[in-house]
C-alpha cells in the first residue's frame, strides 16, 4: 500500500474554494456568482439551524399582532408569483395590492439600509476586519466595504454632523 493512499483524503483547493470539477484548474478563477450563490444558500442554513430552528424562534423575528413592511411586500409578491397559495375565502391580490406593495418598497429599503449599517458597525465592533465583512458581503475589496458602510450611514444618519442614525 502506497504511503498516499493510507492518509486521509483531503479536499483540493478547488473544493475549498468552492469550484466546480469542471472548474478545478487551478490556474481558473472561480465564478464569483457562483460563489457568492454559493455563500448565501450556506449562510441561510446556518442561521436557520442555529437561530430558527423551532416556532418559537422564528416568531421572534416578527410581531404577531401585525405584518411589518417587508413581510407585506414579500407576500404580495409571493401571491403574486404563485410561491404562496390564496387560503379558502382570500381575496385576489389586486392592482390596489400591488400598489399598495411598490408603496412600501422605499420603507423597506430604509429599514434595510438601517439593519446593514447597524450589523457592519457591531461586526467592526466585534474586531472584524474591512477584508472580512467585504468576503461576506460579497466585494472584492476592504475599501469597497467601508465606501459601502459609509454610504449607508450617511443615508440612515438623521444628524449629518454626528453621522449616526
Amino acid at each position: 500500500m502506497s504511503a498516499t493512499a493510507e492518509q486521509p483524503q483531503q479536499p483540493t483547493p478547488a473544493a475549498r474554494s468552492g469550484q466546480t470539477a469542471e472548474s478545478s484548474d487551478p490556474f481558473t478563477p472561480p465564478d464569483p456568482g457562483q460563489a457568492r450563490a454559493h455563500r448565501a444558500h450556506a449562510a441561510l442554513f446556518r442561521i436557520a439551524e442555529r437561530h430558527a430552528a423551532t416556532d418559537e424562534q422564528r416568531r421572534r423575528q416578527a410581531h404577531p399582532a401585525f405584518v411589518g413592511p417587508h413581510e407585506a411586500v414579500r407576500l404580495v409578491s409571493f401571491l403574486l408569483s404563485g410561491a404562496a397559495l390564496l387560503q379558502d375565502g382570500e381575496p385576489e391580490v389586486d392592482r390596489a395590492d400591488v400598489t399598495a406593495a411598490l408603496s412600501l418598497v422605499p420603507m423597506v429599503r430604509g429599514e434595510m439600509d438601517e439593519l446593514e449599517a447597524g450589523l457592519l458597525q457591531m461586526a467592526r465592533g466585534r474586531g472584524m476586519t474591512w477584508q472580512e465583512i467585504s468576503f461576506g458581503l460579497g466585494l472584492g475589496t476592504p475599501q469597497a466595504a467601508r465606501q459601502r458602510y459609509e454610504r449607508l450611514v450617511g443615508r440612515t444618519a438623521t444628524d449629518p454632523e454626528e453621522g449616526t442614525p
